[in-house]
């Protein structure tokens, strides 16, 4: 099973199991990580927001227009800030690594 990690607020990191076809979101619930996710995944908030790991971020699909609208309303925006609702695990994706804002 791919595995990723999960860079705590505190700075720990965190592997846990990432099943394919789930979400980076849906993984952190799963695992009692701290990641909000207001709107269930519904791409109409910005509290699962991701700072993605400057090495897997051109992995990753470009994000959509209605995903990049609300990363505007994100705290502590950074250059490969994304939505954890909107990354789905694939096996390209094994490995991957976020950190949680901090403050988020």
């Amino acid at each position: 099973m791919p595995k990723m990690t999960f860079i705590e607020r505190d700075g720990t990191p965190r592997e846990v199991d990432a099943p394919l076809g789930l979400s980076v979101l849906e993984i952190a619930h799963r695992n009692d990580i701290d990641l909000e996710g207001a709107c269930e995944g519904s791409l109409a908030c910005a509290t699962c927001h991701v700072v993605v790991d400057p090495a897997w971020a051109p992995k990753l699909a470009e994000p959509t227009e209605d995903e990049e609208d609300m990363l505007d309303l994100a705290f502590g925006l950074e250059k490969t800030s994304r939505l954890g609702c909107q990354i789905v695990i694939t096996e390209a994706l094994d490995g991957l690594t976020v950190r949680l804002p901090k403050g988020g």
